[in-house]
């Protein structure tokens, strides 16, 4: 039974809308039924919502969502700045770990920092916002390209000249393709001191409703506050925030499409 609102009409509408959204093509009997509404108010609104292109008919005769909400999600998502919806989550994360944050996308051969938060307890690290950095020394970097389309991903690595500048740097593309293939594995990244030799990183990717990667976060500390025993809890933080942004850019896990 839907809550009497102010606005029935628009109430139920919305209802229809989301009831397919969840159980995809429905007959009108079906949706009527669960949701209790008056059959003579509710074909009004079937055809209304097929009118404005929310809804069609199928060769079943259910219905099923429809292309107006597509320029919808388009016109939403191309207005959307990730920073804006980036910068709550990570600000929480940065004073949870009391650790320096980045928020990270891939700007052609490089990665670049599009947001930074430090807090009072935050070490001294010499990044930007807009500073680019190493896809194959940088947590952030390595995140990002892990989750590129193979051919795309291979395109980038032969552009790439490596060179190590600490002991633990990647030295050649296939070290870097074994990390690649272990950060799918485990759902995140770690930069141990590739970079600069005493500051770590873990990070963990973004996704959008597409399921396509748009950026990266991490946590950025020395090899004292990301030892050993702290990197795989501080990933689990990393991995929860990034899924919180990812989850406002419409992105389900495949657990949370199959309960829908």
């Amino acid at each position: 039974m839907l809550e009497i609102t102010p606005v029935p009409a628009l109430t139920r509408a919305i209802a229809i809308l989301d009831f397919i959204a969840q159980h995809g093509p429905c007959s009108a009997a079906e949706i009527i039924e669960t949701l209790a509404l008056p059959k003579s108010s509710a074909y009004l609104l079937f055809a209304e919502l097929k009118k404005q292109r929310l809804i069609t008919i199928d060769r079943n005769n259910n219905y099923c969502l429809w292309t107006r909400l597509v320029e919808f999600a388009g016109h939403a998502l191309q207005h959307m700045d990730i920073r804006d919806i980036a910068r709550p989550r990570l600000t929480r994360l940065m004073q949870h770990t009391n650790l320096l944050c980045h928020l990270g996308i891939l700007d052609g051969g490089h990665a670049c920092y599009i947001l930074k938060l430090e807090s009072a307890a935050t070490i001294s690290v010499r990044s930007h916002e807009g500073k680019s950095l190493s896809l194959y020394r940088s947590g952030i970097g390595k995140c990002l390209l892990a989750w590129q389309q193979p051919e795309e991903q291979e395109r980038i690595i032969s552009g790439l000249r490596f060179v190590a500048v600490t002991p633990t740097s990647l030295r050649n593309a296939d070290a870097l393709r074994t990390e690649l293939a272990r950060i799918r594995r485990q759902g995140w990244s770690f930069d141990n001191g590739e970079d600069y030799p005493d500051v770590r990183c873990v990070a963990a990717p973004i996704f959008n409703a597409r399921q396509q990667l748009v950026a990266a976060i991490s946590l950025v500390g020395t090899r004292l506050e990301i030892d050993d025993d702290k990197r795989d809890y501080l990933a689990g933080q990393v991995i929860a925030c990034a899924r919180d942004i990812s989850r406002l850019l419409g992105w389900r896990s495949p657990a949370e499409k199959h309960a829908s």
